[in-house]
Parts: C-alpha cells; sequence; structure tokens
C-alpha cells in the first residue's frame, strides 16, 4: 500500500475541520405550541371556560441542561406581552441549555383562579412530558414579569403534590415549581399593590380574604422553592417594596432567596436592554446553577 503524504493528510483535516465550523452548533427544535388543556379549562369556580383557550409554546434547547422554565408574560392582567417577556426570554433561556416554555395564560377580568389555575397545569404538563422534552422532573422553574410575576409568585405560593389517583396522568403530576425567578414583579394586593392589576385580578371590590389570598408575601410557608427576585429602584409602576415585602417573608420563612436591587431601569429596566436588564439575567442564570436538585 502506496502511503499517503503528510500534507495530503494535513489538507484533509483541515477540510474537515473547517466543514464542522461551517455547520455551526446544533439548531434549537422549532418551537410547539400545545393546548393547555385537552378537555376544556376549569374556570376556578367549578364548571368549565368555553371562551378560554389557553396554551404553551415550548422552545427546546438544541443542548438541554435538564431544567425547564415556565414564562409568564406580563401586562398588568389585562394583555401579554409575548415578545420580549415570553418568547424572546425563551430564546434567552436555550443559549444556556434550558427549556423555555411559554405561557398564553387566561386573562382574569375578575376571575381570580383562572390564571393560577393556568400556571399549575403548565407545570404539570411540562413534567409529564419530561422525558420527551429532556426535562428533569425536579428542575421545572418559573419566572414572570410585572404581572405574570406576581402569577410566578402565585404559583410558587399556592401549590399541591398532584392527584396520585386521577384518570388524567397530567393532573397526578406536583404543581410546585422548584424555584421562582421574578422580575419587577406585583406582589401584594394591598397597599403597595399595581392598581390595575389588582383590578383585573380581583375586580373592583374584592374581599379582605380575596386580598389576604393573592397577595403572596401573606402566603409564604417553608414549602415554598427557592426565589430570585431583580427590581430596579427607581421603578414607578411597580414600587421595589413589592420585592423586598417578599423577600423579608421569605427571610422570616428560611426560604432561600436572593433579591438583586437594581440601580436603575424603571419599570421594564430601559426596555429590556441595558445593564440593569443584562445584570438579572447573568445574576439568575449563575443563581439557577448553584441550585441543588430538589428530590
Amino acid at each position: 500500500m502506496r502511503a499517503v503524504p503528510i500534507r495530503a493528510v494535513l489538507l484533509l483535516l483541515l477540510l474537515a475541520l473547517r466543514a464542522v465550523a461551517a455547520e455551526g452548533p446544533a439548531p434549537a427544535a422549532e418551537p410547539v405550541r400545545l393546548p393547555l388543556w385537552s378537555a376544556g379549562a376549569p374556570d376556578g369556580k367549578g364548571g368549565m371556560d368555553a371562551a378560554g383557550k389557553p396554551s404553551i409554546t415550548v422552545h427546546r434547547a438544541a443542548k438541554p441542561n435538564g431544567t425547564a422554565v415556565i414564562i409568564c408574560p406580563g401586562g398588568g392582567y389585562g394583555g401579554l406581552v409575548t415578545g420580549a417577556e415570553g418568547h424572546g426570554i425563551a430564546r434567552w433561556l436555550n443559549e444556556a441549555g434550558i427549556t423555555g416554555v411559554v405561557l398564553e395564560y387566561r386573562l382574569p377580568s375578575g376571575r381570580s383562579e383562572v390564571p393560577l389555575l393556568d400556571a399549575q397545569q403548565a407545570i404539570r404538563l411540562t413534567r409529564h412530558h419530561a422525558s420527551e422534552w429532556k426535562v428533569r422532573t425536579d428542575r421545572v422553574g418559573i419566572i414572570g414579569f410585572s404581572a405574570g410575576g406576581h402569577l410566578a409568585a402565585t404559583a410558587a405560593t399556592h401549590f399541591d403534590g398532584g392527584a396520585a389517583d386521577a384518570k388524567d396522568p397530567v393532573a397526578r403530576q406536583g404543581s410546585r415549581p422548584d424555584f421562582a425567578i421574578l422580575v419587577y414583579p406585583v406582589i401584594t394586593m394591598g397597599t403597595q399593590t399595581h392598581g390595575g392589576s389588582r383590578q383585573n385580578l380581583l375586580g373592583a371590590n374584592p374581599s379582605a380574604e380575596l386580598v389576604k389570598r393573592f397577595s403572596c408575601e401573606e402566603q409564604v410557608t417553608a414549602a415554598t422553592p427557592p426565589v430570585f427576585l431583580a427590581h430596579a429602584v427607581d421603578d414607578h409602576a411597580v414600587t421595589i417594596e413589592n420585592s423586598r415585602m417578599f423577600a423579608a417573608a421569605l427571610k422570616a420563612k428560611g426560604v432561600p432567596h436572593r433579591l438583586l436591587e437594581l440601580p436603575n431601569g424603571d419599570h421594564g429596566l430601559n426596555g429590556y436592554q441595558g445593564p440593569s436588564w443584562d445584570a438579572w439575567q447573568r445574576e439568575s442564570l449563575q443563581w439557577i446553577r448553584q441550585l441543588p436538585a430538589v428530590k
């Protein structure tokens, strides 16, 4: 057999390396939109919501690391900012190997239980599809912005372990998120709340019991999952006292948490860009990586 000249071998190796470089990293799968409820959505009062059609859009990372995050866009409970606070966040999470699940929850119009039911279902559905989506059932978190932050905080303080005897396999999954990330969140329904979010969620004249139920700082227990909060000190729409009071409640119950007080950016952090926006993204990813698995 005639020996191959070493220059020819090196040339072939160089061409192969160039071909690999040209291909770049494996692309992420195309996002898939799924209905949240297969048999109709509950209305929170024992009936069904004929008009509501909530959904999730699953953005799977090219190289998944086993973590998934349910994404709750803001919008004052009167709309959904699904671009920057939804699919944009999913793409950012994908870069870190995290599966992003954008939740288009129902707007309440005073039906206060409806968004929470949708958030809980999104968590259950993600755990149900964990094997298919290459997600660990003990690494399913939730993130929310503004009123979506209130929804994420509500999901982190109102949850159950699933119904083991349910016919629906999705209903057998627990709804407790393994961690929560809250970005300029509405937390309370009391005096420091965002008025529009409160009215859209609770109605014009809510009872004291309803106000307490959806004031997340009032609902923290030792079972609340770890929480990361980020809030600008100059937020005029949703005062930083929302995040501070939630952090205080978490501390009182011994729940691991971190509050990142950002120096500026107001509500929306300068239009989702700049140093404050970059800071919470960088710091929250580091925080997630340091979390122990929840068994």
